[in-house]
């Protein structure tokens, strides 16, 4: 009996996850785009909620690059980060963050309520460059 893998379990009608081949080019422009981000959310000349933004976007974009990279594209954004450990073999100390940035995120988003801090957007960017490294050895 085959075991289905986490990518799988949460694939089909009504789940979050539905497969989709893997495209080279769109990986190397969610790697290009990310490391722009993330490069640029380390400029202290920015706004704190710029940086934020632009790390978070990063992280979102290098973890469906990880996604993509296992033939699966998801229909919510949170899940690309939830995913880590099997991704990328990420722990709970580097998506714990990201999940948390990503409810700070709607917060903005859709309430109006930015609350970030120097020590948020530092841990937010040194989750998004441990991805990086997992993603990009």
């Amino acid at each position: 009996m085959k075991i289905a893998s986490p990518f799988e379990n949460l694939s089909g009608p009504g789940k979050p996850l539905k497969a989709e081949a893997f495209d080279a080019q769109e990986f190397a422009g969610l790697l290009r785009t990310a490391q722009a981000r993330l490069a640029d959310a380390t400029n202290t000349a920015l706004a704190l909620e710029s940086r934020f933004d632009l790390a978070y976007n990063a992280a979102h974009a290098l973890c469906l690059a990880a996604l993509r990279a296992q033939g699966f594209r998801s229909i919510q954004r949170y899940i690309v980060f939830q995913l880590l450990p099997h991704t990328l073999s990420l722990g709970p100390e580097v998506w714990r963050v990201l999940d948390l940035c990503h409810n700070k995120r709607n917060l903005g988003e859709y309430e109006g309520l930015m609350e970030v801090d120097e020590r948020l957007v530092q841990d937010l960017i040194n989750a998004t460059q441990q991805v990086l490294k997992k993603l990009v050895p």
